[in-house]
């Protein structure tokens, strides 16, 4: 007979209990963002996984107002790709736009926005340190 037929393999990561801490599991579950603010996390994030409009948040943390011309030459950017960019982000509330006669003007939107680039650029940075890539 064999031995080895009645082994059951356990996923070591899986829990056998379902809740082992309830009072915790509540009050976590609390706390969470509602469902409209997580799928619009989830947009802002699918949004800034472009390698063109992080140039350009970039750009626009660094040089502050921008005008999109001026923006696309500092990213290497058509001007249709930056102004589609540029769009795009202002859709979501990312950055902002100011008008001054003919010319559009872009700023990143508020200092929320400017604290979340500046952490992930810290981040990315960090971990670049980490793997001794800088």
């Amino acid at each position: 007979m064999n031995d080895r037929a009645n082994v059951v393999v356990m996923d070591p990561d899986a829990c056998s209990t379902p809740v082992v801490d309830a009072d915790r599991v509540s009050s976590v579950r609390r706390s969470l963002p509602s469902e409209e603010t997580v799928q619009d996390l989830a947009q802002v994030f699918a949004l800034l996984a472009d390698p063109a409009r992080l140039r350009m948040m970039a750009a626009l943390l660094e040089g502050g107002e921008m005008c999109v011309c001026d923006l696309a030459a500092a990213t290497g950017q058509s001007m249709s790709g930056a102004s589609h960019a540029l769009r795009m982000l202002r859709m979501r509330r990312v950055v902002k736009v100011r008008r001054s006669g003919r010319m559009a003007y872009y700023q990143l939107a508020d200092s929320h926005v400017r604290m979340l680039f500046d952490l992930a650029i810290t981040h990315a940075r960090h971990t670049e340190a980490e793997r001794g890539d800088g």
